[in-house]
């Protein structure tokens, strides 16, 4: 039993460098996913007000926009492992530093904006440089395992980073004393600590990408310039069809499902009056699906049966969405949130897995940047929108809306020819020529 989920769920595993980056990911992913639940939540206490949590968010994402295409040439320019070495090194300084100032009490709520846009330039530089380097550490009749672990660490880590938060979240410091010898505890809880621990998951995954030993980089014209070269990366997303499909697929989702960072404070204080715990809980509960689903994908290797669940997921996502906003129970809400990662992690790992087994690795890099930017943008600019209509309506009423959105989307998605091949294929996709 053991040996067959090894061979079938975790063959990818079993290359050491895919392993090291693979544990670096997850500590990447758990940093940011506790970030943005810490960091929201302190907004929220000082502002009062969903609309700076949206900017926060937005802010965090929007270099997803603007920065992605320009990383995705370095990482097809220089070599992959280095650039993915500065991107931690960056993330550790800013985390740090957000740390202090959050422990010193100097950060106000623009301090929070401008330290989201650079943890989120950063943030973005290290997801791109790893999508392109993961293809090169394992071989290619594992790729689709290697992309979908990889997936994993992405998604799952929303619960590895919330739930490794959630004590210090939850339980007060203060001064204890046992006979005469008193011990103020205080530093190793509340918010601040989760800041602090945030900055060591960062510190551990930058020792694991120094030890990648792969050394790999894309294919770029020396002849042509910078903007020639950037570019081959919107040409090749743009004339192929089904690589635009499925971009377009993920921008909705991304705008319509997945935006919820910038609900989760308003929804736990209203709906389950709850505090940082409450919110950190339902990230948590996504967390736990999205990493169970991401994994239970890994050893899909049948395109048809691949093909059936991105349509099943991407219906699901909707109306779990719809379901989280309108419970009132916190246990009824846990449940939810677990199907919402569940159905979301899943239809992202798919979208992701196909690109990856069409994309060449010679461009691979600035496709990633252009993949990232459309899901990026659309993901800063909707949890901003969110985060504005929730304070003038309400959090059930904007998920209410965005939910049917996209389960109405996903059933016309059908007609269009190339994204029913995605559904019912008769063969799996081919790699196209760059």
């Amino acid at each position: 039993m053991l040996l067959t989920i090894r061979n079938r769920f975790l063959i990818a595993l079993q290359y050491q460098d895919f392993r090291t980056l693979w544990t670096a990911n997850l500590l990447a992913g758990a940093s940011a996913w506790a970030l943005i639940v810490a960091r929201g939540w302190v907004v929220y206490e000082i502002t009062d007000s969903s609309l700076w949590v949206g900017l926060v968010t937005f802010m965090a994402m929007i270099p997803r926009v603007f920065a992605t295409p320009i990383i995705g040439f370095i990482a097809d320019r220089f070599d992959r492992q280095t650039v993915l070495s500065w991107t931690y090194g960056l993330n550790l300084a800013h985390n740090i530093a957000l740390a202090m100032m959050i422990t010193m009490e100097l950060a106000g709520p623009w301090t929070l904006v401008i330290l989201a846009l650079m943890n989120g330039t950063f943030r973005a530089s290290q997801q791109i440089t790893t999508q392109s380097l993961v293809p090169n550490l394992v071989p290619k009749e594992h790729l689709l395992n290697a992309v979908a672990l990889n997936q994993a660490t992405q998604q799952g880590s929303r619960l590895v980073g919330p739930a490794a938060i959630a004590p210090l979240l939850l339980v007060q410091g203060g001064v204890k004393c046992f006979d005469a010898l008193c011990f103020d505890w205080s530093f190793l809880t509340g918010i601040e600590s989760a800041f602090w621990l945030c900055s060591g998951f960062y510190l551990v995954g930058l020792i694991q990408t120094l030890r990648i030993s792969t050394r790999s980089r894309g294919d770029v014209d020396q002849s042509k310039s910078f903007v020639q070269n950037m570019m081959a990366g919107f040409n090749y997303v743009y004339s192929t069809p089904i690589v635009l499909a499925m971009v377009l697929l993920a921008v909705f989702h991304c705008s319509l499902t997945m935006s919820y960072e910038s609900l989760l404070p308003v929804l736990s204080r209203e709906s389950l009056s709850g505090g940082s715990g409450g919110a950190n809980m339902l990230m948590m509960s996504i967390g736990a699906g999205a990493l169970v689903s991401s994994i239970a994908l890994a050893g899909v290797l049948n395109s048809a049966i691949r093909g059936r669940l991105f349509l099943i997921l991407g219906i699901a996502s909707g109306i779990s969405y719809v379901a989280l906003g309108a419970s009132s129970l916190a246990g009824l809400s846990m449940a939810t949130a677990v199907i919402l990662g569940v159905s979301t992690a899943g239809f992202m790992t798919v979208t992701h897995t196909i690109i990856q087994t069409i994309v060449p690795d010679g461009i691979r890099g600035r496709v990633s940047g252009v993949y990232n930017m459309h899901v990026g943008g659309s993901m800063a600019a909707a949890n901003f929108l969110n985060g504005a209509l929730s304070d003038w309506l309400n959090a059930p009423v904007v998920m209410a809306v965005t939910g049917i959105g996209f389960t109405l989307a996903i059933g016309l998605s059908v007609v269009h020819l190339p994204i029913r091949r995605i559904y019912f294929p008769k063969t799996a996709p081919e790699p196209v020529p760059a």
